[in-house]
């Protein structure tokens, strides 16, 4: 049994969690063994659909569908085309889309694409900003500009391929900033061994927030250019509260305003899944993202779905707008030729799109299982740790959400919160934890665990895999809970 320290101070039990990493990994290790995850199992099974270094493996009709387009003499350009026609059916002929490799690659497009100043003009350029929520992940799409107001420069620095702010040189855009703008009801507290800002967004009023971005932009009206946000829809991310159409309100509030600004509104839902997910036609984007690998069981490549006045643009930036043939549409070679996503890519996309147009049940019967999962497992968590669990199910990213922000309402110590600094320095103990047992881990940080299908658990017809999903939550439970117990939790 851990022992049972008492803390002044969040700071002392993040120091003391350090400390007792290796017997926190050595006695969960001990508990995830009569668990019998098998030698096949280690390492081959994880929590969620893909990460960035590891995607899960192809159902057999995206596989066969890139076998067979594979070897055939055939244009990429067909396969744009053919996307072109799902998308239009589906949101109608007054949207288009763009296929690319990476959901990262058509952020970097759009954002140079419609929000940053002209390169050509005499004299000296202009600089823009635009607007972005203080919401996670936004190294993503917060990071394409110079971090405004100053006390923001440093908040992911650590976060680039090196130290300090170099790891972003590449990926910032001439003369732009990016304003960033806390949320109304949101938390940002500092938490973890890596000790950094966590955003804790489970309470964000969308209408006392958009406010407040209104009142940002209006302060900076003539410089700025763009709104930009994350896709997703769960309480966790700060998208809880809905309109009478169901789109998250914080999302349709900036659309708004960005139509009130004449500017465009660019959504990140790299997790997201089109056509079940969150709807662009209800949430008044102008451009949405997607990494088709992540929840739409596509091979590694990504889409930009949005209205047809600014995908327009994105299209004659990545040459598929005929611009040099004389037609509707084209696959030239174009400013951004190093995203495209390539033949086998652009037919598995097409395979993996057609599938959840017509059989949407494919992708969602597994998340209504894997959902039933961690609702009976989370039942044999201890109360002290159970009581703060908020669980979601959500279908935008096929994803069961898990938030645990309620740990920290009250006065006092609550359950140890890993900021996504944790996760990119290896002292994320519930991320790195999850490995000992031989299972790819989840995104965990900030009091939000995130899971889906897809990494070992799917069968090649798409099916869950019941008993490896079982084994995995009751490891990750198990984590939680031995992580309670050192901490002092329980």
């Amino acid at each position: 049994m851990a022992p049972k320290p008492k803390y002044r101070f969040k700071h002392e039990m993040y120091t003391d969690l350090q400390k007792k990493i290796p017997q926190i990994y050595a006695d969960f290790k001990k508990k995830a063994a009569a668990l019998n995850i098998t030698d096949e199992e280690k390492n081959n099974i994880g929590l969620t659909g893909a990460i960035s270094d590891c995607h899960g493996p192809l159902r057999d009709d995206v596989e066969a569908e890139m076998v067979k387009m594979g070897r055939k003499v055939i244009s990429c350009g067909v396969f744009a085309h053919e996307l072109r026609g799902i998308i239009k059916s589906y949101y109608g002929d007054e949207y288009d889309c763009c296929p690319i490799n990476t959901c990262e690659a058509g952020l970097w497009v759009a954002f140079d694409t419609l929000v940053t100043p002209p390169f050509s003009g005499r004299g000296e350029n202009y600089r823009c900003r635009y607007i972005a929520p203080y919401e996670r992940h936004i190294h993503h799409q917060g990071g394409y500009g110079r971090p405004f107001p100053p006390k923001y420069k440093d908040i992911f620095a650590d976060r680039g391929c090196t130290a300090g702010e170099f790891g972003f040189i590449g990926k910032r855009q001439n003369d732009t900033d990016v304003i960033f703008v806390p949320l109304e009801g949101a938390k940002y507290e500092v938490h973890g061994i890596r000790h950094a800002i966590c955003p804790m967004l489970k309470d964000v009023d969308p209408d006392k927030s958009i406010t407040v971005i209104e009142e940002t932009a209006n302060r900076h009206a003539s410089l700025v250019t763009g709104i930009t946000s994350l896709g997703y829809t769960t309480p966790g991310y700060g998208y809880g509260v809905k309109d009478k159409n169901g789109a998250p309100k914080l999302q349709t509030n900036l659309a708004k305003l960005a139509k009130k600004f004449n500017i465009p509104y660019i959504v990140d839902n790299a997790w997201g899944v089109p056509f079940i997910g969150n709807d662009i036609r209800k949430n008044g984007a102008d451009v949405m993202l997607y990494s088709m690998d992540k929840a739409s069981c596509s091979p590694t490549s990504g889409l930009i779905i949005g209205k047809e006045e600014p995908v327009t643009q994105i299209r004659r930036a990545l040459g598929m707008h005929g611009a040099r043939s004389g037609t509707t549409s084209s696959y030239g070679k174009a400013a951004y030729v190093i995203i495209d996503p390539g033949k086998e890519a652009l037919s598995g996309m097409v395979a993996a799109l057609r599938a959840i147009l017509e059989k949407p049940a494919l992708l969602k019967k597994p998340v209504d299982e894997f959902y039933a999962i961690v609702v009976e497992e989370a039942k044999t968590v201890p109360m002290a740790i159970r009581k703060n669990f908020i669980i979601n199910k959500d279908y935008n990213s096929c994803a069961i959400e898990v938030n645990y922000e309620k740990a920290w309402d009250g006065k006092g110590i609550g359950y140890p919160i890993f900021s996504i600094e944790d996760m990119y320095s290896g002292s994320n103990i519930l991320q790195e934890g999850m490995k000992q047992a031989g299972i790819i881990p989840t995104i965990m940080y900030d009091a939000n665990i995130y899971m889906s299908p897809g990494l070992g658990t799917l069968d090649n017809k798409g099916n869950l895999i019941h008993e490896r999903v079982r084994k995995m939550v009751k490891a990750m439970f198990l984590l939680i809970e031995t992580v309670g117990e050192y901490a002092g939790i329980i």
